[in-house]
């Protein structure tokens, strides 16, 4: 038997394995998204499928990247997830914002 008293931060290391999954899985599929805006090329200037595809993959990266942001601005998902765990959808995010100006649609 165990009688070393129970350390609050001891269940930390869990809590961080069970709040990574979804800020992994919503940063991977922002970076999907992000990926198919650059890979989309217009065939010509006119070519506003393209474009619409362009701004649906950015849109798409911004609302995954947003709550990613909003799951780390609680305040306990923050005590146990520093900055850097937030900090790749942050920069897909402003990667997004500059692809979907730059695409001229």
């Amino acid at each position: 038997m165990d009688d070393r008293p129970h350390h609050p931060d001891d269940d930390r290391r869990l809590l961080r394995v069970v709040l990574a999954v979804p800020v992994v899985l919503l940063t991977l599929a922002a970076a999907f998204c992000l990926w198919l805006a650059i890979v989309t090329r217009p065939d010509s200037g006119g070519d506003q499928a393209a474009y619409g595809g362009i701004e649906l993959a950015c849109a798409l990266t911004l609302v995954l990247t947003g709550a990613v942001g909003a799951l780390w601005l609680a305040p306990s998902v923050r005590r146990v997830m520093r900055w850097p765990w937030a900090a790749p959808a942050v920069l897909l995010g402003l990667a997004a914002v500059v692809r979907w100006a730059s695409s001229g649609a």
